[in-house]
Protein backbone atom coordinates (compact mmCIF):
# COMPACT_ATOMS: atom_id res chain seq x y z
CA UNK A 1 0.00 0.00 0.00
CA UNK A 2 1.55 3.60 -0.77
CA UNK A 3 1.40 6.58 1.45
CA UNK A 4 -1.29 8.93 0.69
CA UNK A 5 -0.14 12.24 -1.46
CA UNK A 6 1.04 15.30 0.57
CA UNK A 7 -1.41 18.03 0.92
CA UNK A 8 -1.03 20.93 -0.69
CA UNK A 9 0.73 23.16 2.33
CA UNK A 10 3.42 20.21 2.17
CA UNK A 11 4.22 20.70 -1.51
CA UNK A 12 6.84 23.65 -2.22
CA UNK A 13 7.67 25.02 -6.32
CA UNK A 14 11.43 24.16 -6.90
CA UNK A 15 12.50 25.44 -10.22
CA UNK A 16 15.59 23.29 -11.24
CA UNK A 17 18.24 24.77 -13.53
CA UNK A 18 16.76 22.57 -16.57
CA UNK A 19 13.50 24.56 -15.65
CA UNK A 20 15.36 27.90 -15.27
CA UNK A 21 16.88 27.60 -18.90
CA UNK A 22 13.32 27.11 -19.80
CA UNK A 23 12.47 30.41 -17.63
CA UNK A 24 15.39 31.94 -19.85
CA UNK A 25 14.18 31.02 -23.19
CA UNK A 26 10.91 31.00 -23.06
CA UNK A 27 11.08 34.87 -21.31
CA UNK A 28 14.02 35.40 -23.88
CA UNK A 29 17.25 36.27 -21.66
CA UNK A 30 17.10 40.61 -22.34
CA UNK A 31 13.85 40.95 -21.45
CA UNK A 32 13.89 38.35 -18.43
CA UNK A 33 17.31 41.16 -17.11
CA UNK A 34 15.14 43.62 -17.90
CA UNK A 35 12.35 42.70 -15.86
CA UNK A 36 14.52 41.52 -13.17
CA UNK A 37 15.83 45.35 -12.81
CA UNK A 38 12.51 46.17 -12.54
CA UNK A 39 11.86 44.62 -9.58
CA UNK A 40 15.10 45.06 -8.18
CA UNK A 41 15.02 48.96 -8.56
CA UNK A 42 11.37 48.74 -7.08
CA UNK A 43 12.77 47.20 -4.05
CA UNK A 44 15.92 49.92 -4.14
CA UNK A 45 12.59 51.90 -3.94
CA UNK A 46 11.52 50.39 -0.45
CA UNK A 47 14.63 49.83 1.35
CA UNK A 48 13.78 50.78 4.59
CA UNK A 49 11.43 47.82 4.90
CA UNK A 50 14.19 45.17 4.78
CA UNK A 51 16.15 43.38 7.16
CA UNK A 52 19.87 44.15 6.55
CA UNK A 53 22.98 42.37 7.35
CA UNK A 54 26.13 41.82 5.53
CA UNK A 55 26.45 38.63 4.46
CA UNK A 56 27.36 35.57 6.61
CA UNK A 57 30.89 34.05 5.19
CA UNK A 58 32.40 31.02 5.96
CA UNK A 59 36.06 31.53 4.54
CA UNK A 60 38.54 29.23 3.47
CA UNK A 61 42.12 29.13 1.67
CA UNK A 62 40.05 27.96 -1.33
CA UNK A 63 37.18 30.34 -1.37
CA UNK A 64 34.27 31.01 0.67
CA UNK A 65 30.53 29.75 1.14
CA UNK A 66 28.07 32.61 2.18
CA UNK A 67 24.65 32.46 3.07
CA UNK A 68 23.15 35.99 2.05
CA UNK A 69 19.33 36.63 4.09
CA UNK A 70 16.92 39.41 3.61
CA UNK A 71 13.15 39.93 4.66
CA UNK A 72 10.69 43.06 3.94
CA UNK A 73 8.07 41.94 7.02
CA UNK A 74 6.31 39.83 4.70
CA UNK A 75 8.10 37.44 2.72
CA UNK A 76 11.91 35.56 4.45
CA UNK A 77 14.50 35.11 1.59
CA UNK A 78 17.84 33.81 1.49
CA UNK A 79 20.85 32.60 -0.94
CA UNK A 80 23.35 30.23 -0.53
CA UNK A 81 26.49 31.00 -2.69
CA UNK A 82 29.97 29.55 -2.76
CA UNK A 83 32.94 31.21 -4.61
CA UNK A 84 35.78 29.03 -5.11
CA UNK A 85 38.19 30.66 -7.70
CA UNK A 86 40.56 27.65 -8.42
CA UNK A 87 36.89 25.48 -9.13
CA UNK A 88 37.65 26.41 -13.12
CA UNK A 89 40.66 24.77 -13.49
CA UNK A 90 39.32 21.53 -11.73
CA UNK A 91 36.27 21.51 -14.14
CA UNK A 92 33.75 22.62 -11.34
CA UNK A 93 31.81 26.54 -11.24
CA UNK A 94 33.34 29.46 -9.51
CA UNK A 95 30.12 30.17 -8.48
CA UNK A 96 27.08 27.95 -7.66
CA UNK A 97 23.63 28.94 -5.47
CA UNK A 98 20.50 28.21 -4.71
CA UNK A 99 17.65 29.93 -2.86
CA UNK A 100 14.75 30.09 -0.89
CA UNK A 101 11.57 32.45 -0.41
CA UNK A 102 9.06 31.74 2.81
CA UNK A 103 6.18 33.43 4.47
CA UNK A 104 7.07 34.90 7.23
CA UNK A 105 3.49 34.36 9.22
CA UNK A 106 3.92 30.82 9.25
CA UNK A 107 7.35 30.19 8.00
CA UNK A 108 6.29 27.91 5.55
CA UNK A 109 9.14 27.76 2.40
CA UNK A 110 6.86 29.00 -0.88
CA UNK A 111 10.44 28.62 -3.48
CA UNK A 112 12.99 26.44 -4.03
CA UNK A 113 15.21 27.69 -7.25
CA UNK A 114 18.56 27.08 -8.47
CA UNK A 115 20.70 30.54 -8.48
CA UNK A 116 23.97 30.16 -10.07
CA UNK A 117 21.95 31.01 -13.09
CA UNK A 118 19.83 33.71 -11.81
CA UNK A 119 22.59 34.91 -9.74
CA UNK A 120 24.10 35.84 -13.06
CA UNK A 121 20.92 36.95 -14.25
CA UNK A 122 20.43 39.43 -11.26
CA UNK A 123 23.95 40.74 -10.80
CA UNK A 124 23.74 41.57 -14.94
CA UNK A 125 20.66 43.32 -13.50
CA UNK A 126 21.88 45.46 -10.76
CA UNK A 127 24.78 46.62 -12.95
CA UNK A 128 22.95 47.75 -15.45
CA UNK A 129 20.34 49.57 -12.38
CA UNK A 130 23.19 51.00 -11.48
CA UNK A 131 24.51 52.59 -14.54
CA UNK A 132 20.96 53.69 -15.74
CA UNK A 133 21.38 56.34 -13.14
CA UNK A 134 25.31 56.62 -12.98
CA UNK A 135 26.32 56.12 -16.52
CA UNK A 136 26.95 59.19 -19.26
CA UNK A 137 23.80 59.44 -20.67
CA UNK A 138 25.24 58.71 -24.03
CA UNK A 139 27.15 56.01 -23.42
CA UNK A 140 27.58 53.92 -26.04
CA UNK A 141 30.88 51.75 -25.52
CA UNK A 142 31.47 49.82 -22.59
CA UNK A 143 34.96 47.43 -22.01
CA UNK A 144 34.25 44.27 -20.16
CA UNK A 145 37.84 43.11 -18.41
CA UNK A 146 37.38 39.97 -17.45
CA UNK A 147 35.26 37.23 -20.04
CA UNK A 148 34.34 34.80 -17.63
CA UNK A 149 30.90 33.64 -16.47
CA UNK A 150 29.45 36.79 -16.27
CA UNK A 151 30.14 38.45 -19.36
CA UNK A 152 27.65 38.07 -21.91
CA UNK A 153 24.76 38.81 -19.58
CA UNK A 154 26.13 42.12 -18.21
CA UNK A 155 27.05 42.61 -22.27
CA UNK A 156 23.00 42.10 -22.60
CA UNK A 157 21.81 43.84 -19.68
CA UNK A 158 23.83 47.19 -20.85
CA UNK A 159 22.60 47.40 -24.37
CA UNK A 160 18.69 46.39 -23.08
CA UNK A 161 18.81 48.66 -19.81
CA UNK A 162 21.52 51.28 -20.67
CA UNK A 163 21.78 51.31 -24.29
CA UNK A 164 25.44 50.31 -25.48
CA UNK A 165 25.71 49.34 -28.70
CA UNK A 166 29.64 47.93 -28.53
CA UNK A 167 31.28 46.05 -26.24
CA UNK A 168 35.36 46.01 -26.00
CA UNK A 169 36.88 42.45 -24.82
CA UNK A 170 39.62 41.72 -22.43
CA UNK A 171 40.67 38.55 -20.67
CA UNK A 172 43.98 37.10 -19.66
CA UNK A 173 42.49 33.96 -21.28
CA UNK A 174 42.07 34.53 -25.00
CA UNK A 175 40.02 31.22 -25.02
CA UNK A 176 37.49 33.09 -22.72
CA UNK A 177 37.42 36.14 -25.15
CA UNK A 178 36.38 33.68 -27.65
CA UNK A 179 34.20 32.21 -26.15
CA UNK A 180 31.97 35.73 -25.00
CA UNK A 181 32.61 36.72 -28.96
CA UNK A 182 30.55 33.93 -30.27
CA UNK A 183 27.70 33.92 -27.67
CA UNK A 184 27.45 37.57 -28.03
CA UNK A 185 27.32 36.55 -31.89
CA UNK A 186 23.87 38.02 -33.52
CA UNK A 187 23.00 40.37 -30.46
CA UNK A 188 22.72 43.15 -31.54
CA UNK A 189 26.02 44.42 -30.11
CA UNK A 190 29.61 45.46 -31.71
CA UNK A 191 31.81 42.75 -30.29
CA UNK A 192 35.69 43.73 -30.47
CA UNK A 193 38.40 40.98 -28.96
CA UNK A 194 41.31 43.33 -27.48
CA UNK A 195 44.35 42.45 -26.81
CA UNK A 196 44.96 44.17 -23.74
CA UNK A 197 42.95 46.33 -20.89
CA UNK A 198 44.04 48.87 -21.89
CA UNK A 199 42.85 48.58 -25.54
CA UNK A 200 39.52 47.51 -24.37
CA UNK A 201 39.36 50.58 -22.03
CA UNK A 202 40.30 52.81 -24.84
CA UNK A 203 37.13 55.07 -26.20
CA UNK A 204 34.91 53.71 -23.86
CA UNK A 205 32.18 55.37 -21.30
CA UNK A 206 31.11 52.33 -18.73
CA UNK A 207 34.17 49.88 -18.02
CA UNK A 208 32.84 46.60 -16.09
CA UNK A 209 35.72 44.66 -14.03
CA UNK A 210 34.87 41.24 -13.48
CA UNK A 211 37.66 38.88 -12.65
CA UNK A 212 37.40 35.85 -10.53
CA UNK A 213 41.68 35.48 -8.90
CA UNK A 214 41.05 35.63 -4.78
CA UNK A 215 43.99 38.14 -4.58
CA UNK A 216 44.72 42.40 -4.28
CA UNK A 217 44.84 42.70 -7.58
CA UNK A 218 45.45 46.24 -9.72
CA UNK A 219 43.00 45.50 -13.26
CA UNK A 220 42.63 48.98 -14.17
CA UNK A 221 45.61 51.40 -13.31
CA UNK A 222 44.89 55.06 -12.49
CA UNK A 223 46.23 55.79 -15.66
CA UNK A 224 43.86 54.06 -17.78
CA UNK A 225 40.58 56.34 -16.37
CA UNK A 226 40.08 59.35 -17.56
CA UNK A 227 37.18 61.76 -16.67
CA UNK A 228 33.98 61.20 -17.32
CA UNK A 229 33.96 57.22 -17.64
CA UNK A 230 31.41 54.78 -14.98
CA UNK A 231 32.93 52.05 -13.74
CA UNK A 232 31.32 49.20 -12.85
CA UNK A 233 33.46 46.77 -10.55
CA UNK A 234 31.98 43.51 -9.80
CA UNK A 235 34.65 41.33 -9.25
CA UNK A 236 35.68 41.95 -5.61
CA UNK A 237 33.56 40.63 -3.59
CA UNK A 238 35.60 39.11 -0.64
CA UNK A 239 37.64 40.77 2.00
CA UNK A 240 41.29 40.46 0.20
CA UNK A 241 40.21 40.48 -3.06
CA UNK A 242 40.20 44.00 -5.21
CA UNK A 243 40.87 45.16 -8.96
CA UNK A 244 40.93 48.42 -9.38
CA UNK A 245 44.42 50.62 -7.86
CA UNK A 246 43.85 52.67 -4.70
CA UNK A 247 43.92 56.05 -6.74
CA UNK A 248 41.24 55.53 -9.08
CA UNK A 249 39.00 54.92 -5.58
CA UNK A 250 40.57 58.85 -4.38
CA UNK A 251 39.13 60.03 -7.86
CA UNK A 252 35.84 58.84 -7.59
CA UNK A 253 32.53 59.55 -6.65
CA UNK A 254 31.90 56.37 -5.34
CA UNK A 255 28.61 54.43 -4.78
CA UNK A 256 27.50 51.07 -3.11
CA UNK A 257 24.86 48.73 -1.99
CA UNK A 258 25.19 48.54 1.47
CA UNK A 259 27.92 49.59 3.01
CA UNK A 260 28.74 47.60 6.56
CA UNK A 261 29.18 44.99 3.59
CA UNK A 262 31.35 46.31 0.99
CA UNK A 263 34.05 48.01 3.38
CA UNK A 264 34.67 44.42 4.13
CA UNK A 265 34.10 43.17 0.87
CA UNK A 266 34.40 45.98 -1.75
CA UNK A 267 37.21 48.16 -3.38
CA UNK A 268 36.43 50.24 -0.61
CA UNK A 269 38.22 48.02 2.02
CA UNK A 270 41.69 49.58 0.87
CA UNK A 271 40.35 53.10 2.18
CA UNK A 272 39.64 54.26 5.60
CA UNK A 273 36.36 53.84 7.09
CA UNK A 274 35.23 56.97 6.89
CA UNK A 275 35.94 58.13 3.49
CA UNK A 276 32.54 58.88 2.00
CA UNK A 277 30.47 56.71 0.09
CA UNK A 278 26.87 56.80 -1.25
CA UNK A 279 24.48 54.39 -1.10
CA UNK A 280 22.54 52.94 -4.48
CA UNK A 281 18.71 53.43 -3.25
CA UNK A 282 19.80 56.69 -1.77
CA UNK A 283 20.58 57.49 -5.61
CA UNK A 284 16.74 55.53 -7.37
CA UNK A 285 14.72 57.45 -4.93
CA UNK A 286 16.06 60.61 -5.93
CA UNK A 287 17.44 61.34 -2.14
CA UNK A 288 20.99 61.98 -3.64
CA UNK A 289 22.68 63.32 -6.62
CA UNK A 290 24.50 60.33 -8.86
CA UNK A 291 26.39 61.90 -12.20
CA UNK A 292 26.17 65.47 -11.57
CA UNK A 293 28.77 66.51 -14.42
CA UNK A 294 30.41 64.96 -17.63
CA UNK A 295 33.54 65.08 -15.95
CA UNK A 296 32.91 63.14 -13.03
CA UNK A 297 34.04 59.46 -12.16
CA UNK A 298 31.15 57.05 -11.00
CA UNK A 299 32.24 54.02 -9.84
CA UNK A 300 29.37 51.18 -8.60
CA UNK A 301 31.35 49.08 -5.77
CA UNK A 302 28.84 46.46 -6.40
CA UNK A 303 29.21 43.23 -3.98
CA UNK A 304 25.93 41.62 -4.34
CA UNK A 305 23.22 41.86 -1.31
CA UNK A 306 20.78 40.08 -0.45
CA UNK A 307 17.96 42.16 -1.36
CA UNK A 308 19.49 42.02 -5.35
CA UNK A 309 18.53 37.91 -4.76
CA UNK A 310 15.31 38.54 -2.80
CA UNK A 311 14.25 40.48 -5.69
CA UNK A 312 15.37 37.82 -8.57
CA UNK A 313 13.65 35.41 -6.01
CA UNK A 314 10.36 37.19 -6.54
CA UNK A 315 10.74 37.84 -10.32
CA UNK A 316 10.97 33.69 -10.57
CA UNK A 317 8.14 33.10 -8.32
CA UNK A 318 5.83 35.46 -10.08
CA UNK A 319 6.56 33.33 -13.67
CA UNK A 320 5.72 30.17 -12.54
CA UNK A 321 2.33 30.60 -13.97
CA UNK A 322 3.28 32.68 -16.80
CA UNK A 323 5.70 29.89 -17.30
CA UNK A 324 4.72 26.50 -15.54
CA UNK A 325 8.78 25.60 -15.88
CA UNK A 326 8.62 24.19 -11.95
CA UNK A 327 7.48 21.17 -10.03
CA UNK A 328 6.42 20.94 -6.56
CA UNK A 329 8.92 18.25 -4.08
CA UNK A 330 7.38 17.28 -0.99
CA UNK A 331 9.10 19.18 1.45
CA UNK A 332 7.45 19.96 4.54
CA UNK A 333 5.96 17.07 7.06
CA UNK A 334 2.59 17.66 7.07
CA UNK A 335 0.65 15.11 10.08
CA UNK A 336 -3.46 15.69 10.71
CA UNK A 337 -2.49 16.92 14.19
CA UNK A 338 0.41 19.19 14.20
CA UNK A 339 1.14 17.64 17.76
CA UNK A 340 1.49 14.16 16.41
CA UNK A 341 4.76 13.77 14.21
CA UNK A 342 5.98 10.36 15.58
CA UNK A 343 2.25 8.97 14.61
CA UNK A 344 2.67 10.29 11.12
CA UNK A 345 5.83 8.11 11.04
CA UNK A 346 4.00 5.29 12.44
CA UNK A 347 0.89 5.67 10.01
CA UNK A 348 3.48 5.46 6.95
CA UNK A 349 5.50 2.06 8.05
CA UNK A 350 1.90 0.97 8.76
CA UNK A 351 0.32 2.08 5.54
CA UNK A 352 3.70 0.84 3.39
Amino acid sequence: MTTPAPSKLALVPFVSVENMMRIVNTIGPARMIAEIAGYIEADFLRWDQFDKTPRVASHSKEGVIELMPTSDGETYGFKYVNGHPANMARGFQTVTAFGVLARVDNGYPVLLSEMTILTALRTAATSAVAAKHLAPRDAKTMAMIGNGAQCEFQAIAFREVVGIDTVQLYDVDPEATAKAVRNLAGSGLQVIACDSSEDAVAGAQIVTTCTADKQYATILTDNMVGPGIHINAIGGDCPGKTELHRDILLRSDIFVEYPPQTRIEGEIQQLDEDHPVVELWQVISGNHKGRVSDSQITLFDSVGFATEDFSALRYVRDQLDRTGCYVELDMLADPDDPRDLFGMVRRAKEKS
